[in-house]
């Protein structure tokens, strides 16, 4: 089963990524993995950039749509659903072709995971107050105690990572650095990566013009929405660009002008850290597409992964 193969098209927001897998479905015979932090829940439309239900009904899209904005995956869990989707498609002398932006996903769909403990929803909560009741340095002081090789080279800003080592500890009694040297679970097919270049100008632009559309597509109705049913604005599904800027627009606490000038600061950032991840990984080929048609890049990638 190894010698299966699946297809990932990795880059930052805005450099193409869905348009060029949905071409690239189409000339591979494939069905796409959405390898997306966000686009996996329900009700999160706009602000996300999902695909729309007519690109979703030209090719089959897997992982989109299936959580509510309360429910909480780890990488770990996000690539087990991924593998299952996999598989099924595999099982249809189909081939999978994994899309997305989010890095720490996409590395555990490639390469697999340690067997991370479930994490109950109280010490969750418990442990993200403690990040509004104290501070991130006071959490990465905890995590120097306990596990100094997790909080090795972390900063006070890395929170997310200083709680999830933090949640492994207090879920388990074992350390998080421990567990990575076990034997990771791997997945059962191999993947061929490869990323979308834009250049910085292009993917700048893309990004202050795909802002603005999610602003006038209703981004604020979205938002609003999402609040009147109930959902507690401290979610980890809402800590997005986008919504958390809208968030706090809504609550009166930023100007409009500055709502969207943050979002587009923001993302441009995340592109920014985006594209650092994706760098390091060496085994990634990468495709310009700068100035390009979707097909034509896709074509290029077919031609890669077929000489491969």
């Amino acid at each position: 089963m190894a010698d299966r193969l699946a297809i990932a098209v990795v880059g930052p927001t805005c450099a193409g990524k869905t348009k060029i897998a949905i071409e690239l479905a189409k000339l591979a015979n494939g069905e796409i993995i959405s390898a997306d932090a966000r686009q996996i829940y329900r009700v999160l439309n706009v602000g996300t950039a999902k695909p729309s239900l007519e690109e979703r009904a030209e090719v089959p899209h897997h992982l989109v749509d299936i959580l509510s904005p309360e429910d909480e995956v780890s990488a770990g869990v996000y690539a087990k659903l991924a593998w299952d989707a996999a598989r099924d498609i595999f099982s249809r002398n189909l081939t999978p072709i994994i899309v997305g932006g989010s890095g720490l996903y996409v590395r555990a769909i490639v390469d697999g995971l340690f067997d991370a403990p479930e994490v109950g929803r109280e010490i969750k909560t418990r442990l993200r107050n403690r990040l509004h009741t104290e501070t991130p340095q006071a959490l990465l002081d905890e995590l120097k105690h306990v596990d100094p090789e997790a909080a090795e080279g972390l900063l006070p800003q890395n929170y997310k990572r200083i709680i999830r080592a933090l949640e492994v500890y207090h879920a388990s009694g074992r350390k998080i650095s421990e567990m990575r040297t076990d034997s990771p679970i791997r997945p059962d097919f191999k993947t061929i990566q490869f990323g979308i270049l834009v250049d910085r100008t292009t993917l700048y632009r893309r990004i202050e013009a795909r802002v603005d559309d999610m602003i006038t597509s209703g981004l604020l109705d979205e938002v609003k929405e999402i609040l009147r049913k109930g959902f507690d604005p401290e979610l980890n599904s809402l800590q997005t660009v986008g919504y958390k800027e809208a968030i706090r627009y809504l609550q009166g606490n930023i100007r409009y002008e500055d709502m969207v000038d943050l979002i587009k600061m923001n993302t441009r950032r995340y592109a920014k850290r985006q594209m650092t991840w994706f760098r390091k990984d060496k085994r990634i080929i990468w495709i310009e597409s700068t100035g390009r048609d979707p097909v034509s890049v896709a074509k290029e990638i077919v031609s890669s992964y077929s000489a491969e």
